[in-house]
């Protein structure tokens, strides 16, 4: 798991358009590039730069991530070792770990003002939401179209009362043959979380594709993907 997030989680925090800290990945990153921090300006000038914005994913630096307490911004713990580090270095340490990820964030996950890449960036940090909790995966649930849908806790079923601390291995399986069936609307999978004493829970979530257009998104690996594609001679 790469977040566990609370209530409220905002654009702002999963793409911040604020300044640019030397110290941060992003800043590390222009450094790297002859930028001198005074130069540096904000994420959202910056917007167009792809290298500098999945850096700045979850870089909000009043972002509380429940699997690093205490720590306040773009803080995670790599799992199983426990090592703390940024959410984008573990991004990239999972990845070449072949290690597939999962956020858990509570609800009103992504409100706020229509940010483009609020939306795309987490698919590139690797990550997942639900409850609407959100547990949504990107590629957390790998499938054949590369990232995974939103998936909501049932009512009534919050991360404390099902017991996910985030220090769990993450199981969901059928999702795919959900997803080739058609339209996915109110379909349910089962999750099981395992333990790292190898004990495991079960619950229930539920597929968050509400629209038969959404389904087209999804398949096509986004809105962008889609629309060029319908472009496309």
């Amino acid at each position: 798991m790469l977040c566990l997030l609370a209530d409220s989680i905002t654009t702002d925090h999963i793409s911040p358009a604020g300044s640019i800290r030397k110290t941060s990945p992003a800043g590390q990153y222009l450094i790297g590039h002859g930028v001198k921090p005074e130069d540096f300006n904000s994420y959202g000038a910056r917007r167009g730069n792809h290298e500098v914005m999945v850096r700045g994913t979850f870089a909000n630096v009043r972002l509380k991530n429940l699997l690093a307490p205490g720590t306040e911004g773009p803080v995670t713990v790599h799992l199983p070792d426990g090592e703390q580090m940024t959410i984008y270095d573990a991004s990239v340490k999972y990845q070449t770990e072949g290690v597939p990820l999962i956020v858990i964030a509570g609800k009103e996950y992504g409100s706020g003002s229509s940010r483009d890449w609020a939306a795309e960036r987490p698919a590139a940090a690797r990550r997942a939401r639900g409850d609407r909790a959100e547990l949504r995966a990107d590629p957390p649930l790998e499938t054949s179209w590369g990232w995974d849908p939103p998936l909501q806790f049932l009512p009534n079923q919050t991360p404390e009362n099902l017991g996910l601390t985030g220090k769990k291995c993450f199981e969901i399986t059928g999702l795919a043959a959900v997803l080739s069936e058609g339209f996915p609307w109110g379909k349910e999978l089962v999750v099981k979380a395992t333990r790292p004493d190898g004990s495991s829970a079960r619950f229930t979530v539920t597929v968050r594709i509400d629209t038969p257009q959404e389904l087209q998104y999804y398949r096509h690996g986004g809105i962008l993907e889609y629309v060029l594609r319908q472009l496309a001679p």
